[in-house]
């Protein structure tokens, strides 16, 4: 997968990141640490520029943002409802568990999202409880935005720093990233096993 990302990163050049970053966020297995590193080695190559790197980056990643944000306004609390009600069990959740998540975001949902953004795998799950509990578009594409941005920023940033050597970011934030999936599978099966209906 890494040699056809920097095919098309120098090939394609802003619109390939931006593509790229699109679907590592609606196909989270694409990885936005090779995506953002080659870019960003690319940019200290003279190929593109540091900040068009990074605005091709977030524009792309928002799109894919916000794709699964209008995704899950569409789905909506009430058909949540329904579904929770007879899926409970395998949600491992109920409603009064959603009801809680709700009045979490409707109280700190920018901040979770900010920080969302920036934590491999969540950057590209937040947006799904963004949208079903309600967060306005303005506080949704400012705060993912920010996040995004940082995110994006910091990638590029070590691969414009380590040249050649972006692989030490991947052999760094790839084990990460594939302990936070490990940490939401297991979390997963705990609750799956220790689930009652309230």
């Amino acid at each position: 997968m890494d040699d056809w990302i920097i095919r098309l990163v120098d090939q394609g050049g802003y619109w390939g990141v931006a593509l790229l970053m699109f679907l590592e966020t609606v196909f989270p297995p694409v990885p936005s640490e090779v995506i953002m590193t080659v870019a960003g080695v690319s940019a200290s190559r003279g190929n593109m520029t540091f900040t068009g790197v990074v605005g091709a980056g977030t524009a792309g990643a928002m799109l894919g943002n916000y794709l699964w944000f209008w995704l899950a306004i569409k789905f909506g609390s009430d058909r949540l409802h329904r579904f929770a009600d007879r899926y409970g069990r395998w949600l491992t959740l109920n409603w009064k568990e959603i009801e809680r998540g709700h009045e979490l975001f409707r109280k700190h949902g920018s901040i979770i999202v900010l920080v969302a953004r920036m934590l491999p795998t969540l950057r590209s799950l937040i947006s799904i409880p963004a949208g079903i509990f309600g967060m306005s578009h303005r506080r949704f594409l400012v705060f993912s935005t920010i996040g995004t941005a940082g995110w994006s920023a910091a990638l590029a940033g070590a691969g414009y720093a380590l040249g050649s050597q972006f692989e030490d970011v991947e052999r760094i934030l790839g084990p990460v990233s594939t302990a936070v999936i490990v940490l939401i599978i297991l979390g997963y099966f705990w609750r799956l096993i220790r689930w009652k209906p309230e």
